[in-house]
């Protein structure tokens, strides 16, 4: 077994290294989410903790680690009463592979042996292992969200049930839950944000000093492993020592009326939904203070609390970047402190007043009645959030001037400044026609593990999902012959049926762009951004990957290549400037050639074109020909499409409608787009156009 690296010798990181002491302090606190960005020891320290957790007494072969001074009544090893012998071991971490299957999480019943002959045959499975210990999960935001409702389920219960078929088998799965991930590869849900106890954001340091003496251990670290160790073994044995007493005063902390006071008053301060951040403040507060050695909870056990348990809780969309105002949690502390006494009351108004987020009101004023001039000098994007090329326009501010495609582009020339965002509003639901068989998701049709059951079939591989009815069906014929004597149904493996099962699946969309000139009118441009940002936000609701192309000047980009991570998509979305003529050709050979790529990389993931355009075509030889032509590789290779028609006024020329024509798909205008124009229409983006005509 490797050496793992020292918790001790992680350089900075405080908040990390804080949040997992509390929960080895206290697993009730719920766990840890650590969000950050790559190389920041993330999963180091996680691994480094599991060596500083005292060992636990379990029953001897017992596979679900029992408590020998406690066993668990309905552990399916048991009865264990009267206790047998019992060995000690180190406390367990399991990690939870991001590909893991249902039945490797939860365990798994021998369906074939309770039909045949009434034995409950479990094998035990990951939630099983991490009892009494750590189950880890890294990349937790690409788990299947069946599985992270599974496991935080049994985390929240401290127990698992696996049910098959009506066999049923339960077992205490108390563990401390650490999950880890990149925001940049896309987003939990807020209901499962909400179920980790504790959150922490980490990033990597920018002091030259503390980077220094991080590289500095960690070569001394791969030199030689157990050297490194044995250098910080004696830090090691005092954490391990103060965790064993904070967990033996952690019953004797008293959490006061004021300090509950203070609790609630933050929760309804930062308006965080439901009471499990008031429970879990509780919890880490009181464990808190069992870790510096008090038996009181103070301000400060309170403050700290709220810093690692309610950013995450303040989300509302997939958009807001998690974060607390510490002013606004210190005033409200202060306000509801234990020496106000019953003041507090009177001023729970006072701050409920100030915590309506005058900010909030004031998005309302964005809108600049003073349009961008065509030699406006504001219009060039951010060079930290805009996409690669974004820089490189035509040199004309309007799409029909007469810039020359050969010249090479000035960055800011012709462009008009970035327009905010429209208010998002619910979109009708777009689907890919036909049945998949990709990712689990919300959007389209398709044959999925978890769903309504459509029929049966032979399993391929192990068997998952059984088919109760066509698995007798298919034995029933057969007893007689096979010489069934008694009650029990005599099977063999070729009767067993899988269930086939039909539910939803996440798509590839793919947003292509119009950023030319034609769309540039400030009024225009907010609207389309407001529709694209409607769609990113449902297809973070449906569980889709999101790519973004954006065509203006001369060519095409590539602002975001395909990511789960839909609030990238966004903020490349809020940088886009606008100017210039409509390569539309380009745009969809550009959106054509990413597809080809994304399909080697997954090709069980259906696509979804959204060409978001007035359906204009200029510059170069016969744009419009050209950008025909392009259309029909998309229809040639059955790609689902819909096209946004993004054209205003009274005089219009339809050809957006024209280009959704040669793609395949169909065209719906802005206003068609949101869900409340007809009630409850559902559009497939194939075929349904042409159905109507």
């Amino acid at each position: 077994m490797s050496t793992p690296f020292p918790f001790t010798a992680v350089v900075g990181q405080d908040d990390l290294r804080l949040a997992l002491l509390l929960n080895a302090v206290s697993p009730a606190v719920g766990g840890v989410l650590v969000r950050g960005e790559k190389g920041t020891a993330k999963s180091t320290a996680v691994r480094a903790l599991s060596a500083l957790l005292p060992a636990v007494d379990v029953v001897a072969g017992c596979r679900f680690s029992c408590d020998p001074g406690a066993p668990d009544p309905a552990c399916p090893d048991g009865p264990h009463n009267p206790p047998g012998a019992f060995e000690s071991r180190p406390a367990r971490m399991v990690e939870l592979p991001v590909g893991a299957s249902e039945d490797r999480l939860v365990g798994a019943l021998d369906i074939e042996r309770a039909l045949a002959e009434g034995v409950k045959a479990f094998e035990p499975g990951l939630l099983a292992d991490a009892h009494r210990g750590i189950l880890y999960v890294d990349e937790v935001n690409l788990l299947h969200d069946h599985l992270v409702d599974l496991l935080l389920d049994a985390a929240a219960m401290g127990a698992s049930y696996v049910e098959r078929e009506g066999v049923s088998v339960r077992h205490a799965a108390r563990f401390l839950l650490v999950g880890t991930m990149n925001p940049e590869e896309g987003e939990l849900r807020p209901q499962l944000l909400d179920r980790f106890g504790l959150t922490v954001e980490v990033a990597a340091s920018r002091e030259p000093d503390q980077r220094v003496e991080v590289v500095r251990r960690r070569l001394a670290y791969d030199d030689d492993p157990a050297g490194f160790a044995a250098r910080w073994a004696g830090e090691e044995a005092t954490v391990r020592q103060r965790i064993v007493a904070a967990r033996e005063l952690l019953p004797s902390v008293r959490l006061g009326d004021g300090a509950l006071r203070q609790i609630a008053a933050t929760c309804a301060a930062f308006e965080v939904d439901g009471m499990r951040a008031d429970i879990v403040m509780a919890r880490t507060a009181t464990a808190l203070a069992a870790w510096a050695g008090r038996t009181e909870v103070l301000a400060e056990d309170v403050r700290q609390a709220a810093l690692l348990a309610l950013p995450h809780r303040r989300r509302r969309n997939p958009f807001d970047a998690p974060g607390l105002d510490e002013d606004k949690l210190d005033r409200t502390l202060e306000e509801f402190s234990a020496d106000s006494g019953e003041s507090g009351e009177s001023g729970e108004s006072g701050e409920s007043g100030e915590s309506g987020e005058s900010g909030e009101s004031g998005e309302s004023g964005d809108d600049d009645p003073d349009p961008d001039g065509p030699g406006g000098g504001g219009g060039q994007p951010k060079p930290d959030e805009g996409p690669q090329g974004d820089g490189d326009t035509d040199g004309a501010a309007r799409p029909e001037a007469g810039e020359s495609d050969g010249v090479p582009r000035q960055a800011g020339a012709g462009e008009q400044a970035p327009v905010q965002a429209a208010e998002p509003f619910r979109t009708k639901v777009l689907s890919v026609p036909g049945i998949g068989e990709g990712a689990a998701g919300r959007r389209s049709r398709a044959r999925t593990e978890h769903g309504r059951t459509t029929g049966a079939r032979r399993p391929r591989g192990a068997l998952t999902k059984l088919h109760l009815a066509a698995t007798v069906q298919a034995a029933a014929p057969h007893q007689r012959a096979r010489g069934r004597s008694g009650p029990g149904l005599v099977l063999r493996r070729d009767d067993l049926r899988q269930a086939a099962r039909e539910g939803r699946e996440g798509n590839l969309v793919l947003f292509v762009v119009d950023a030319s000139g034609s769309m540039a009118a400030r009024q225009r441009m907010s609207a389309v951004k407001g529709a694209v940002l409607s769609l990113l936000l449902d297809a973070y609701q449906r569980r889709d990957k999101v790519g973004l192309v954006t065509f203006r000047g001369a060519a095409a980009d590539v602002a975001l290549p395909p990511t789960s991570s839909v609030d990238a998509a966004a903020a490349r979305l809020e940088s886009l400037p606008t100017g210039g003529r409509t390569p539309l050709a380009a745009g969809l050979l550009k959106a054509h050639d990413v597809l080809r790529v994304e399909r080697l990389r997954d090709p069980a993931r259906r696509p979804l074109v959204v060409v978001v355009t007035d359906g204009r075509a200029t510059g170069g030889p016969e744009p419009v020909a050209l950008a025909g032509r392009a259309a029909r590789l998309f229809a040639a290779g059955g790609v689902a499409s819909v096209v946004v028609d993004c054209e205003s006024g009274p005089v219009r020329l339809g050809l957006a409608g024209q280009l959704a024509g040669e793609l395949g798909g169909t065209a719906v205008t802005l206003d068609e787009l949101r869900a409340d124009s007809i009630a409850g229409l559902v559009k497939d983006v194939q075929g349904r156009s042409r159905r109507a005509a």
